[in-house]
């Protein structure tokens, strides 16, 4: 039994100066959490129940499922992930470190290559598979803006697990099997949530999904198209665009723009000086980025923003990617700030992506590479040409479904697990191959399935607090039943100390506030902020043979008669 007064707890009235969503200010305040550093957290006793309770789901799902548990080491050697290239290709994400005798080691991002190895120095027949094994265990990002409590920290918790098949058919049943699984593990947790189409990104592989909590500070974006269905994380959003159509334009015209620093100014000069009816949508930004050191220019329509995060995922093989700086530009003496167009990027020496909705044949209004100077007319196959179509521009709400056409609509979520179908990446690389039926050398295919375990925690929060505070599911909540022993009479704390002792003997944990220097008004404050499930009021209408008993999700409260109140909290909460 967990006793308020030796618990190591103390809640807090004030919320914590860093928090920036309800879940960090909450576990912070209700003492589940406590910071070490940016993105390092400590896990007070309730918060440890609570994250212990979550793990005990997803073991019992993954193991249900039929997928055995290994454990691997977070510290490990430099050699598996330069053969993988990942050394490299994590860049700054990465914690490197060296041993006494100058040894490269990195603390674990992820584990394929530990995951690929084990099964290669243990398994060498196809009659071995498939297989999928999962661990449990801490993780290192060096993230560069760590935030949101534990929902984005350089520390914390995944399950994770592998896939390993003969065939592309195996790969599939694998994948959901893992799918139906992860369905049923948040099912448990209380979460809602949505699964969309996603990008592998440096994890690598071809079908790839994410489970997204929906919470309005959530840091995923995600689209949703309530006709047809079609969910998509926004990196993974495809624009669906038609061939261009219309007339063959004049030949590229330029013109004086003076005074038109914004693409508003810039439709108003037009409008007024050649009796158009342009908008933003007719005009071309050019927005220059460096990309590994390489200096790029990616088309948009005007009345778009380029979304960063979409260009890194879909432009291949980029690690570093920034924005254009005053230094970048000295280097380019031939770029125009705020007048570039692409019709000259080759003598400039830019390479030009663009937008799939800057189709070819299409023409637009744009910079003239020359100061206070646009041009009309500049075309797509014509005055210029790009390396590739990449999705780029920022997703809107309204935008056409890529199946159905209908307007999609936007949300905001966290990402609580990501599931790829790796391939064959990972275990070509390393070397991981079974002789088959025929007595050849096959490479096994692989998938990979991840939940953020600590995340988790943070996720549920988002979904189920209130005004008062936490509010947890009763499978994952530190005890079921909150007892507060409400006023200074020694017969109230003699009853509930027996009432507590009973109800953990009917099989439900208990947190009891026995403190005696705590007010009424201080305990029952502290059951709503801590959140557990059913809060049992042993107080004054003891004397008239009663209790109370509420239910922290809805508010509602009913008495219960004293002598029998086992039986009838058991009766009301299942």
């Amino acid at each position: 039994m967990l006793r308020m007064s030796t618990l190591l707890l103390r809640t807090l009235r004030d919320d914590p100066a860093d928090a920036e969503v309800a879940s960090h200010r909450l576990l912070v305040r209700a003492g589940y959490v406590r910071r070490v550093a940016a993105g390092i957290y400590s896990w007070l006793p309730l918060g440890y129940r609570t994250y212990r309770n979550i793990e005990k789901v997803i073991r019992d799902e993954m193991d249900k499922a039929g997928f055995q548990e290994v454990h691997f080491p977070s510290l490990l050697p430099r050699e598996p992930y330069e053969e993988t290239n990942r050394w490299t290709e994590y860049g700054p994400d990465l914690f490197r470190l060296k041993d006494r005798k100058g040894n490269d080691y990195l603390l674990g991002p992820t584990h394929e290559e530990m995951f690929t190895l084990m099964v290669k120095g243990e398994f060498s027949s196809y009659k071995d598979l498939p297989l999928s094994i999962y661990q449990i265990q801490t993780k290192f990002r060096d993230e560069p803006r760590p935030r949101s409590g534990i929902i984005r920290g350089r520390e914390f918790v995944m399950k994770d697990s592998y896939s390993f098949d003969i065939d592309d058919a195996g790969l599939e049943a694998s994948y959901q099997r893992h799918r139906e699984a992860y369905i049923q593990t948040f099912n448990r947790l209380g979460l809602k949530f949505n699964i969309v189409s996603a990008m592998s990104g440096a994890m690598g592989g071809s079908k790839s999904e994410e489970f997204l909590a929906p919470c309005p500070t959530g840091e995923d974006t995600y689209v949703l198209c309530e006709s047809c269905g079609y969910a998509a994380n926004v990196e993974a959003m495809v624009t669906k665009v038609a061939a261009y159509s219309g007339s063959t334009p004049p030949p590229l015209e330029v013109f004086d723009s003076p005074n038109t620093p914004t693409i508003d100014s810039l439709v108003e000069l037009v409008n007024s000086r050649y009796g158009e009816q342009i908008t933003g949508a007719d005009t071309l930004k050019n927005v220059l980025l460096m990309a590994d050191g390489e200096a790029i220019s990616i088309l948009v329509p005007g009345d778009r923003e380029v979304d960063l995060k979409r260009v890194g995922a879909n432009l291949a093989g980029v690690q570093d990617l920034r924005l254009f700086e005053d230094e970048d530009f000295a280097k380019f003496p031939g770029l125009v700030k705020g007048y570039v167009g692409p019709q000259d990027a080759e003598r400039l020496g830019i390479k030009v992506y663009a937008d799939p909705r800057i189709v070819i044949g299409s023409h637009w209004i744009t910079g003239a590479n020359f100061r206070e100077k646009h041009a009309r007319f500049v075309t797509h196959g014509r005055d210029f040409n790009v390396i590739a179509f990449v999705e780029a521009a920022e997703v809107k709400a309204g935008d056409p479904c890529p199946q159905c056409d209908t307007p999609v609509v936007i949300d905001r979520a966290i990402e609580i697990g990501h599931i790829f179908q790796l391939g064959r990446k990972y275990a070509q690389a390393l070397g991981l191959t079974v002789l088959d039926q025929n007595g050849k050398s096959q490479v096994v295919t692989m998938g990979s399935y991840g939940i953020g375990v600590s995340r988790a925690v943070a996720a549920i929060a988002e979904q189920s607090y209130d005004e008062l505070g936490l509010n947890w599911p009763r499978e994952i909540a530190p005890a079921e039943i909150h007892l507060v022993a409400a006023g200074k009479d020694d017969s109230i704390f003699s009853f509930a100390e027996k009432l507590a002792s009973d109800l953990e003997e009917a099989g439900l944990t208990v947190l009891f506030d026995d403190r005696r220097d705590a007010s009424a008004g201080v305990k029952f404050k502290d059951a709503e902020l801590i959140g557990i499930p059913y809060i049992v009021i042993v107080g004054k209408s003891l004397a008239e043979g009663k209790i109370e008993f509420r239910v922290r999700s809805t508010g509602s409260k009913v008495e219960f008669a004293a002598d029998s109140a086992v039986a009838e909290i058991l009766n009301a909460i299942n």
